[in-house]
């Protein structure tokens, strides 16, 4: 019987599911629309003109302008983990890549701190975000530490939620808040730092 969450038995991806063809094109106008008057002039009015759908249609599939845009300049509910390295930094190190890639992009640079300062406002938002997006994430970090224990590294179920913070916290602040090259010597080094934090902190004796 397949192991729950194994490469032949994928985690069910989050969210419902939809129409491709409108998501696809909602997404080119809000980043259309983000490149020519930048993220405060943004409207979901805007984005539906600009999509030639209605509002209605918008608002079923994105909850605000920050839900939206952030969709459509860092990464959506179709994300999916990084192919099988064989081995959990190495597996760690592709999805390093992925979100140095999702993060360093002209729209990611301004949709980022701008929802940033949105979730400091409003609880709500916050709690939508760590409901979608960030579930997402988690979900996709499960299934690499899943891979790691069905090969023996580590040496059963991990809680994704350290692995997400070890990976997200430090290319966070080196791509925002210290504007630090965000080269592969770095991922490389973040990779195998944590990889080999996961395992020795999973393999420790019960006190």
């Amino acid at each position: 019987m397949p192991k729950p969450n194994s490469p032949s038995n994928p985690p069910p991806r989050l969210g419902r599911p939809r129409d491709s063809q409108i998501d696809g094109t909602v997404l080119t106008a809000a980043r259309e629309l983000l490149a020519e008057v930048g993220y405060a002039r943004v409207t979901m009015d805007g984005i539906a003109t600009r999509a030639g759908v209605g509002k209605a249609a918008i608002y079923r599939r994105f909850g605000s302008k920050a839900e939206l845009l952030f969709a459509a300049a860092v990464h959506g509910m179709d994300i999916e983990p990084p192919a099988d390295t064989g081995s959990l930094r190495g597996d760690i190190r592709a999805m390093a890549g992925l979100v140095r890639e999702r993060l360093s992009a002209p729209a990611a640079r301004v949709v980022t701190p701008a929802l940033m300062v949105e979730m400091g406002r409003d609880p709500s938002l916050v709690a939508r975000f760590q409901s979608t997006f960030i579930a997402q994430e988690r979900q996709d970090l499960t299934a690499i530490l899943g891979r790691a224990t069905e090969r023996g590294e580590l040496p059963g179920p991990q809680d994704p939620t350290l692995a997400h913070l070890l990976l997200g916290g430090p290319l966070f602040l080196a791509l925002f808040a210290f504007h630090l090259p965000v080269d592969d010597a770095l991922l490389d080094e973040l990779a195998a730092t944590i990889a080999a934090g996961l395992i020795a902190r999973a393999n420790e004796p019960a006190p």
